[in-house]
């Protein structure tokens, strides 16, 4: 759909970007309260692209391996890339949240759902999730390896 204004806005000061949940509290903990970790999972266009690519995703590491391996063919409609990006660093903080330990799911006072780490350091995974989405770098199983080593 095209439509005038928001082209111009776009042009002006680029895509938008980000998510936001809103509730009571600010730490997600383990990701159980209120089925947060599953919400922020669901990630339902890029587990579509992914499927359509013949990719599985697990939750696992060697998924993210996989999606960095994709052809980039979403680049083209900027609606899906912003999506897209979403979903990406979302799956992100997912495998991280899973895989490295002590990581958990933490809401700023705005909304932004990141991933605090052990150590307290908190990344904003979605936007990790458009940097791969609008360039390939840094590659997801990349930024992951770097993030649970600190």
């Amino acid at each position: 759909m095209k439509i005038p204004f928001v082209g111009n806005w776009r042009k002006k000061h680029g895509p938008a970007f980000g998510v936001a949940v809103f509730g009571e509290g600010g730490d997600a903990g383990d990701g159980t309260d209120g089925g947060l970790a599953e919400l922020l999972s669901e990630c339902e266009l890029l587990r579509s692209q992914a499927e359509d690519a013949g990719v599985e995703l697990d939750d696992s590491v060697r998924s993210l391996e996989a999606l960095d391996q994709l052809v980039p063919r979403w680049r083209e409609d900027e609606d899906v890339l912003h999506w897209l990006g979403n979903d990406a660093g979302l799956y992100l903080g997912t495998v991280l949240v899973h895989h490295a330990p002590g990581a958990a799911w933490v809401i700023w006072p705005n909304g932004q759902p990141v991933v605090r780490l052990a150590s307290g350091r908190e990344i904003d995974v979605v936007e990790a999730g458009h940097a791969w989405a609008v360039s390939g770098a840094p590659e997801l199983s990349q930024f992951y390896a770097e993030a649970a080593e600190s």
